[in-house]
């Protein structure tokens, strides 16, 4: 979607001074400080004892599995338990060939299933399509009556109900099975809590399952609630939950050094100090890229993408600040790309903004080069362009008080929330799980990179205008079709429950591209998710607060 910089667009109202522009609500200092810092790559490695450790209950979680029969119910909860442990990366070849196993079994059905057990038909619905098999929703046709409600006699079936709720998750648009199955399911399940179920353990995990399911679920601080839901639960198996808690402590310390090292970083460019407009939120960034991917084997990749996501941040604030003509001479040097460009006769913060923009990308280049893979850079580069671009065309708006047409916001603003640009760098340090083509086609906009993006455009829009003077698609929907402000969230709501459909079908076979790769733009949906669910916990830091301790700080007690 490529933005030409136009002319000033009409003005609608009288044009804003930049006094009236500048923003009256100061954002949120970091709650953070300096906390991380104790922190470093070298002070947080695994020791040699550890790895052997870890290496031991990892077998006997392997055993296992592999003694476990394909067929049975055991096999599938197991492989739920591993996955929603946050384990699953250490025993993927031996989850695809059980699912492998089980699809083909059902598939040579026609998955025509005698089992009557909601639970179970659910639990393998969900477990197969989250590994990209593309099974069919009739499977649940005979949990409903002729009208097409589900029978009434499932209302008191609780881990019924909470599997099909689950598994409603993963539908594509036109299912509408499954949107009744979410209706159905929520009601109940909501009936269930009020009414204080006996089993408490039960009652947690539908309490969890109704504030974020599993689909919108972000793996890290997944894995991190699930611990403690799977240890209070009694058919929990002592071994994978010791190997889980293990694991989970390990990869923390990992992250903490890290997060340490990314502190530092932030640190040496001086941004609280030099650029005092600007966000400083290098945890909530880590947190972001903790939440695309935080096994071990990602650590580069990790590294560059809060790197750029950091610039995409400082960036988006200076276009909030800065003059229009000021935000033009920085518009044409990025537009450029000139690493001998100083911008001496610009503001100091400009200047400041250009210069760490250029050098971040261009370290990270030398470090690509190593690996003959700095090509990966130049789309990344591409693409930050283009999100530039967008700000600038939205600080036009802003100037002007003009307010566009839907049409014309979406153009912008999609590529504005900065998940285009997101989803091309969160593949530049994957290594060899990324080819060219993969590049090739995340750049030409893939319908679940444009779902994605809608996603966050709209839940920012929906939580945003607290901490954000510019135009948002509500105002385009007030303003183009007289819409009230509830009729258009309401129409925003709709649109994003369409864009997660559309990023579950893209996920599903024929996939346009590995699980690897497609999962980080899926991820990067979650994050919004969490962030923006009820309010804005990026520009306020205090609500990802304890998501942030949950995944950096508190390790799991053993």
């Amino acid at each position: 979607m490529e933005i030409v910089s136009s002319t000033v667009p009409t003005i609608k109202k009288n044009v804003k001074s930049l006094i009236e522009i500048r923003k009256s609500t100061k954002f949120h200092p970091s709650i953070w400080g300096d906390y991380f810092l104790k922190y470093n790559s070298d002070n947080s490695k695994i020791t040699a004892a550890e790895q052997e450790e870890l290496a031991k209950r990892k077998e006997m979680v392997r055993k296992l599995l592999a003694q476990t029969p394909n067929d049975s119910t055991h096999k599938m909860e197991l492989i739920d338990a591993i996955q929603r442990l946050g384990v699953e990366y250490h025993f993927e070849k031996e989850i695809e060939e059980s699912l492998q196993h089980i699809h083909d079994k059902y598939n040579l059905q026609n998955w025509k299933d005698t089992n009557d057990d909601l639970r179970i038909v659910a639990l393998r619905f969900r477990l197969l399509r989250q590994q990209g098999y593309n099974i069919s929703c009739n499977v649940f046709v005979k949990f409903a009556a002729s009208e097409g409600n589900f029978v009434a006699s499932l209302e008191n079936h609780v881990e019924g109900l909470l599997n099909l709720y689950e598994a409603a998750h993963l539908g594509a648009r036109g299912e509408e099975i499954l949107d009744r199955a979410i209706e159905f399911c929520s009601s109940r399940l909501h009936a269930s809590l009020i009414n204080k179920m006996a089993d408490v353990s039960l009652s947690k995990r539908v309490n969890e399952a109704l504030s974020m399911p599993i689909r919108k679920t972000l793996p890290r601080l997944g894995a991190r609630k699930f611990i403690s839901l799977y240890q209070e639960t009694e058919s929990h198996n002592e071994i994978l939950l010791n190997f889980a808690k293990f694991d989970f402590n390990l990869v923390q310390r990992m992250h903490q050094g890290e997060l340490g090292d990314a502190t530092r970083w932030w640190k040496k460019l001086d941004v609280v100090n030099e650029m005092l407009y600007a966000r400083d939120r290098i945890v909530e960034c880590f947190f972001w890229a903790v939440g695309l991917y935080f096994e071990p084997c990602y650590a580069t990749a990790r590294r560059i993408f809060v790197k750029c996501i950091s610039m995409a941040s400082i960036i988006d604030d200076t276009y909030e600040y800065a003059t229009l003509d000021e935000l033009q001479i920085l518009t044409d040097a990025i537009q450029r790309w000139d690493a001998n460009a100083t911008l001496e006769d610009s503001p100091p913060y400009i200047q400041m903004c250009y210069r760490s923009v250029i050098e971040t990308y261009a370290e990270i280049e030398e470090e690509m080069k190593k690996t003959g893979e700095s090509y990966r850079v130049q789309h990344a580069i591409q693409d930050m362009k283009k999100l530039v671009m967008a700000y600038f065309e939205e600080a036009k708006w802003l100037f002007n008080d003009y307010i566009p047409t839907v049409e014309e916001y979406m153009k912008v603003s999609i590529v504005s929330c900065g998940y285009m640009m997101a989803s091309t760098t969160s593949l530049v340090g994957m290594g060899d799980q990324v080819s060219k083509q993969d590049f090739n086609w995340v750049i030409n906009e893939p319908l679940v990179v444009l779902a994605s993006s809608t996603i966050c455009r709209l839940m920012d829009d929906l939580v945003g205008e607290e901490y954000e003077q510019k135009t948002s698609l509500l105002d385009c929907y007030m303003e183009q079709y007289g819409m009230s402000k509830e009729e258009s969230c309401a129409e925003l709501r709709r649109q994003v429950k369409n864009a997660w459909k559309d990023m579950n079908r893209e996920c599903l076979e024929p996939k346009p591209a590995s699980m690897a790769v497609l999962m980080r733009i899926f991820n990067l949906g979650r994050v919004i998710d969490l962030l923006y669910a009820n309010d804005d916990g990026y520009a306020n830091p205090i609500k990802s607060k304890e998501s942030v301790k949950m995944v950096f700080v508190d390790p799991v007690e053993i």
